[in-house]
């Protein structure tokens, strides 16, 4: 396997800890520690204070697993490997491919849900949304690129990095064609619960195709992405246990207290959750005022869901020259659609941080100027 290098989390690297305002970060703000202990029940309290730092239940704690058990309707505790989310990823994905296998998987999309299949020497079809649509993607498409050696196809609903979300009649169609041929769906979940119309909500794919693996964390929703606590779901027996030999050769077993943080958290998770909810609902309520303002310069499809959108820069303008002067400029990180591999004229936008109304009043005055607005 020879990976490259991971655009997103390079630029990330250089910028994220150095940058003085984060427009383009993914996540809600980080609970902080005290604030979570003190949401903490009797129980979780005495079990942080005896908390020994030992090695962990390879498949992840018990208890926890049966507080995820809760966000999910036909699964047990038995079709749970906790992982970290990053590692979910790439476990799934080598454990189910293999050299010559066929893919295919929503794009653009977070790096390594394609870049490892390529590694692994499988053929890459993107699915693209239909921008003019709503960034819809087509389910009509899988039905016309399956190969008789497709042998998974990957998602990502609501859709990191365009806030796509498909209806429920196009998600039962996507099982549906993948079922007639007995493909796989892994199904990355990371902004499950974040839709801003809860009817709108989509079922795990594990609790409704035996086929699927549902790959979901703490990172996004709870604002927890530093307990690098997430999970991989299927009820496919077989695969389960070839996932959980695979978890031996990365991290054998997860960090004893990232667990009893996140359970605290799955116990409060809906006050945690409604949150981070009515924050991206303000938020997104700003940018719609926003890009109505200066509609001659973007063009912003209103995501459906989780915490970013993907906005298309006009008058011909650079993603990678409009970011590197709002970060050398203002301290403002955006993210240019080239770290997507996609075209250079597209930024991705984060709205779940609790200083969006300062860092867009920012964002505005760069916009001023960078296209001599008056």
């Amino acid at each position: 396997m020879l990976l490259k290098p991971f655009k997103l989390e390079r630029y990330f690297a250089e910028y994220e800890f150095t940058s003085k305002y984060l427009l383009s970060a993914s996540d809600c703000d980080g609970l902080s520690q005290r604030a979570l202990l003190e949401m903490a029940d009797e129980e979780m309290k005495r079990m942080w204070d005896d908390l020994t730092l030992g090695y962990t239940n390879n498949q992840g704690l018990p208890l926890l697993r049966s507080e995820i058990v809760k966000l999910y309707k036909n699964i047990s505790s038995t079709n749970i490997l906790i992982t970290a989310p990053e590692e979910g990823i790439f476990i799934a994905l080598n454990t189910l491919l293999a050299p010559g296998d066929h893919v295919i998987s929503v794009f653009p999309s977070y790096q390594s849900l394609y870049e490892i299949p390529q590694s692994l020497g499988c053929e890459v079809t993107r699915w693209l949304p239909e921008k003019n649509l709503g960034w819809r993607f087509n389910p009509e498409f899988l039905r016309n690129n399956i190969k008789n050696n497709t042998k998974l196809i990957i998602i990502n609903f609501p859709h990191n990095p365009t806030g796509s979300l498909p209806s429920q009649e196009e998600f039962t169609k996507i099982i549906s064609i993948a079922k007639e041929k007995g493909i796989y769906i892994l199904s990355d979940e990371m902004y499950r619960l974040f839709e801003f119309d809860i009817s709108n909500r989509l079922p795990a794919i594990c609790d409704v195709y035996d086929k699927g693996i549902s790959l979901s964390g703490m990172s996004k929703t709870f604002g927890m992405a530093g307990v690098r606590i997430g999970w991989l779901i299927t009820k496919d027996k077989d695969l389960f246990a070839k996932m959980q030999v695979f978890k031996d050769y990365t991290t054998v077993c997860s960090s004893a207290p990232s667990e009893i943080l996140s359970v605290i958290a799955l116990r409060v998770k809906g006050t945690i959750i409604q949150k981070h909810i009515n924050r991206l609902r303000g938020n997104l309520a700003l940018l719609d005022d926003f890009f109505g303002k200066y509609h001659d310069f973007f063009d912003f499809v209103r995501p459906k869901g989780g915490s970013v959108c993907f906005p298309k820069l006009l008058k011909n303008v650079s993603a990678v020259d409009f970011c590197q002067k709002s970060v050398i400029e203002t301290g403002i990180l955006l993210l240019p659609s080239g770290l997507f591999d996609y075209n250079d004229n597209h930024i991705r936008i984060g709205f779940g941080r609790e200083n969006m109304p300062e860092v867009l009043s920012k964002f505005e005055g760069f916009v001023k100027k960078y296209f001599n607005i008056p």
